[in-house]
């Protein structure tokens, strides 16, 4: 009988046939470097210049600002940290997190997941789509209302593409464009630093102004934290854990606080209301029209793992397809909401407002997770973690009341101590302004250590 011959599943330009499903070790493959890349790649992405141009507008001074901005990319080594359970199980995050919350304790976060990915995912398609609209326009073309479709056309694509062919594809994808990437920012940064008034004094922010661009700061890395192990659970078990934690976390940031920087540097020079017309303000004309193209690839970049990331959180909240088949869901309700913002009212505001206020959950979910995670040393019992009712993870009836108790408590805290544009806790006020939501995650992480260090349930025996 002839042998039969052995097709790599993970391969570029190829649908991958994986989901959530652990992967096989014979099938495992890759190095810490390709971490690198991705949370490099995906994090050249403008909305970083933006959040440094917020840290001035708050009242912070251009070395207080950046004192900010390289603290928020220091919390990359928590996000590349929170990948290593990947390695262990082969499986999804958002898989992972059952052993936290119990299987249906679980479920309500992947919802609020799967909206926050496609949002952003949606704000993501609109800025670029702008930008590529404007740099039609500076190239000659006044498409109109035509040039705007044809842009969205082109935004989806790109970022479809990539998505749909899956894991190999999407690493390849952000190593080549981070290239690209990288270089023009690079030339960005020549232009934007060297005017920067790093003497202008800071304007008396106060509680109020420092809290609020931590919080614009660590809401950017903190919004990943459902999805690192995504992209190391095809990396064989004997990968390095300390190379892990490293790669990812230097690559997510370099590309954060250069940019960061960049923003904040921008601020002290010109208005930043329009960070995109602020920053080309400052850029020559031979650059400008390359600068758009900048924009379109970052939003590109960082739209393609919140796109490949949500068709597996559809395979945890139970959608029965395959993974290629269910970010056709994703696709197609980020394509609506994009035409809708683009075409018949300007939501942008709103949901950005909206998704801003979800780290109510997120912050306190995020502090939870990553201390089972730590408790645990990582080690799962991954037949447990797809197990359903029969798995150790089930609890009682499907909750694990420690971890829903400290996801409550972290909840609490961050709804009490909030300040956005939505909802005002009511303890921002006697705090001086300050929003604390940032440190619901401490609450909800040492709440469930207090709950369950002495009898936590479901350790695997080390592999």
């Amino acid at each position: 009988m002839a042998q039969q011959e052995t097709v790599d599943v993970d391969e570029v330009f190829r649908v991958e046939t994986h989901g959530i499903d652990p992967i096989p070790e014979a099938e495992r493959h890759g190095s810490a470097k390709d971490l690198f890349w991705l949370w490099f790649g995906s994090n050249l992405t403008f909305t970083y210049v933006i959040n440094g141009a917020l840290a001035v507008a708050f009242g912070l001074s251009f070395w207080q600002a950046t004192a900010v901005v390289v603290i928020g990319g220091l919390s990359f080594f928590a996000i590349s940290a929170a990948g290593l359970s990947g390695i262990r199980t082969g499986t999804a995050t958002l898989v992972i997190s059952r052993a936290a919350f119990g299987v249906r304790g679980n479920f309500p976060a992947g919802v609020l997941n799967w909206v926050v990915s496609i949002g952003y995912t949606i704000v993501n398609t609109v800025v670029g789509t702008l930008a590529l609209e404007v740099f039609f326009a500076e190239i000659g073309w006044q498409g109109g209302t035509a040039g705007r479709a044809v842009a969205l056309l082109v935004t989806l694509a790109l970022t479809f593409a990539v998505a749909m062919w899956g894991h190999a594809t999407v690493q390849f994808a952000e190593r080549w464009m981070a290239y690209v990437l990288a270089a023009g920012f690079g030339v960005l940064l020549l232009f934007v630093l060297p005017g920067a008034d790093t003497a202008a004094a800071a304007t008396a922010p106060g509680l109020s102004g420092w809290s609020l661009a931590f919080v614009v700061m660590f809401a950017g890395p903190f919004s990943y934290v459902p999805m690192p192990a995504d992209y190391t659970r095809y990396l064989p078990r004997t990968t390095s854990l300390r190379s892990i934690t490293w790669m990812g976390a230097l690559g997510g940031f370099v590309s954060s606080v250069a940019l960061g920087v960049a923003g904040v540097a921008a601020a002290t020079q010109t208005d930043m209301t329009d960070a995109v017309a602020g920053a080309e303000s400052l850029l020559p004309g031979w650059f400008q029209p390359l600068f758009l193209a900048l924009v379109l690839g970052g939003s590109v970049t960082n739209s393609i793992i919140t796109l490949y990331s949500s068709s597996l959180n559809l395979q945890v909240l139970g959608i029965p397809w395959s993974r290629a088949r269910a970010i056709v869901i994703s696709a197609a309700v980020t394509a609506i909401g994009s035409l809708a913002a683009l075409f018949l009212t300007d939501f942008t505001t709103s949901l950005l407002s909206f998704l801003s206020l979800l780290i109510i959950v997120f912050a306190p979910w995020g502090g939870v997770f990553l201390t089972d995670m730590l408790l645990r040393r990582c080690r799962y019992d991954s037949d447990a973690l797809h197990a359903g009712s029969t798995g150790a993870y089930w609890y009682r009836s499907g909750y694990h009341p420690a971890g829903m108790a400290a996801l409550l408590a972290g909840m609490a805290f961050a709804a009490l101590t909030c300040d956005s544009e939505l909802w005002t806790g009511p303890l921002v006020a006697p705090l001086g302004g300050a929003d604390l939501t940032l440190l619901g995650s401490v609450v909800s992480g040492l709440a469930y250590w207090a709950l369950t260090r002495r009898r936590q349930p479901a350790y695997a025996p080390a592999a």
